[in-house]
């Protein structure tokens, strides 16, 4: 049995984040702290990235991120998420920053766009929530041009409780958020996978691998190219 067949039962998309859930995923997101690592990962993102590049965000929640990605660069930015409540927020976002994103609903293991389309494929924080996780690898692997690359940032299985605790106090957080914030990075740690499985699914798909490095305190940076 592959490594694929492994991981599909145990996954599941997450249509709980609409609403009022999703809302206050979007106001604990948007703390100052957190709001400088966007600016931070937008510009490590944008390095080499021409003018006029197509960008696509896989899962981009509220949006942070590709609107910190189209503040830097006259680029195409796209951003696609399974909560339509995300697609209303983020589109709201971006109006108010005075920056030009398209936000839309739609599924990773079924993407809406044209293959040979996006120049950067960004994700981050939800691979762990894709149901066919090597079909949503195929996928970003299909949409990206040739010699395009994509990048995953997600949440390591094998993180500690501590190092959990310390990655919230960095996101400048108190009371109650911070506590539901801690728990449910504790629940989502039970569907990120390690290191070493993450590589073998990217083996498995049609990018034939990836390099995979540990990202700050609980996370993982997977980077992929597409053969040109």
């Amino acid at each position: 049995m592959s490594t694929k067949d492994l991981r599909a039962p145990k996954r599941k998309l997450l249509p709980e984040m609409e609403g009022r859930t999703a809302r206050w995923y979007a106001r604990n997101r948007g703390s100052a702290a957190q709001l400088a690592e966007y600016r931070r990962q937008a510009a490590r993102l944008a390095e080499g990235l021409p003018a006029g590049a197509a960008v696509l965000e896989v899962a981009p929640g509220p949006g942070y991120l590709a609107i910190e990605l189209a503040r830097l660069g006259a680029y195409r930015i796209t951003g696609l998420d399974f909560s339509r409540t995300f697609v209303e927020l983020a589109g709201e976002a971006a109006r108010r920053a005075g920056v030009e994103v398209t936000f839309r609903q739609g599924d990773v293991h079924e993407l809406p766009f044209p293959a040979d389309w996006f120049d950067l494929v960004v994700c981050q924080a939800a691979f762990k929530n894709f149901v066919r996780p090597v079909r949503a690898l195929d996928e970003l692997h299909r949409v990206l041009r040739p010699g395009g690359r994509a990048v995953i940032h997600d949440l390591r299985a094998d993180a500690s409780p501590a190092d959990i605790e310390r990655e919230v106090a960095r996101m400048g957080l108190g009371g109650l958020d911070a506590f539901w914030t801690r728990s449910a990075l504790r629940m989502l740690r039970r569907r990120a996978v390690t290191a070493d499985t993450f590589a073998r699914l990217a083996a498995e798909s049609a990018f034939g691998g990836a390099e995979v490095d540990r990202d700050g305190l609980i996370g993982l940076e997977v980077r992929l190219r597409k053969t040109a």
